[in-house]
């Protein structure tokens, strides 16, 4: 039986110090909402924006979304609070920023001792310093609560202090490794911002260069980005018609136990049949979701 994660093609960050934007994302179709507490919170407005999003977290309202709260950082004045109230929000998962090594892991899994098991710890992937140390972070999703990367590349340009070009070059090779460090320990992974927030066509470049990478989907800064977003991560009808002919012929009898055929003229092995099952679940689900 092949396991499916539930869709996660975009992921809209939101101030949490604006109501009017929590009650629209209750309403716009993207796969995940993050309550953030970090960037876009002014550092005198931190506590009250915590408040608001636990306060909205609690209130509901978000149907079959997934909810994170992003919370500031685990060495700031902010972070340690920022745990603790997340812990007991209810939210969906927390989403812990400039995680670089396996130790920070260790230290949010520890602060978050007390909250409910399904609360997941999530992980953004944006300094220099956990680019060596990938694999080992993403290997403690075996013993804690981590489950999903999120890439931050403008964090990560701000350090290297490499420039940020429409084709992403000087970051091609971390995105790479992060997607495999993820793949290699079961861990979910989305593809950092677009900051062309205006400009849909660089957004639908960018996203299909994430999705050739292998994320699973891409975080969002605009409410106009999830369209263009869900339809590059979402199996287009080629794709599906693909998957389901390829089901369909290891499951004739003359192919029974056999591990490689021709369906419409070309090869296709085990590994594809896994594939065309994902594939194909995942669909469902986003129809279900949709529904």
């Amino acid at each position: 039986m092949t396991t499916i994660e539930r869709p996660r093609r975009s992921a809209l960050y939101l101030p949490a110090s604006n109501p009017r934007a929590i009650a629209r994302a209750r309403t716009l179709p993207a796969d995940i909402v993050i309550l953030d507490l970090e960037d876009a919170v002014a550092p005198e407005a931190k506590e009250e924006a915590r408040a608001a999003a636990v306060a909205a977290v609690r209130e509901g309202g978000f149907g079959p979304r997934e909810v994170a709260i992003r919370a500031n950082g685990i060495d700031t004045p902010w972070g340690a609070d920022d745990l603790a109230a997340i812990a007991g929000s209810g939210a969906d998962a927390v989403l812990v920023p400039k995680v670089s090594s396996p130790a920070d892991i260790a230290h949010c899994q520890t602060a978050l001792a007390a909250a409910p098991e399904q609360l997941q710890l999530w992980a953004m992937i944006e300094t220099c310093a956990c680019i060596a140390q990938l694999d080992a972070i993403a290997a403690r999703a075996r013993t804690t609560r981590l489950s999903l990367f999120v890439m931050g590349i403008n964090d990560l340009a701000k350090e290297m202090r490499a420039g940020l070009t429409p084709g992403r070059t000087p970051f091609l090779p971390f995105l790479s490794l992060a997607v495999a460090a993820a793949r290699a320990h079961g861990v979910a992974i989305l593809d950092g911002v677009c900051n062309e927030f205006r400009d849909l066509a660089a957004f639908r470049t960018e996203a299909e260069q994430g999705l050739l990478f292998g994320f699973d989907g891409k975080s969002l800064i605009h409410p106009d980005q999830i369209a263009p977003c869900n339809a590059v991560f979402s199996p287009d009808e080629e794709e599906l018609a693909r998957a389901h002919a390829i089901i369909a012929a290891f499951a004739l009898p003359e192919n029974a136990g056999k591990g490689a055929i021709r369906v419409e003229g070309r090869m296709a092995e085990l590994l594809h049949l896994d594939q065309a099952r994902r594939l194909v679940a995942m669909a469902a689900q986003i129809v279900a979701a949709e529904a």
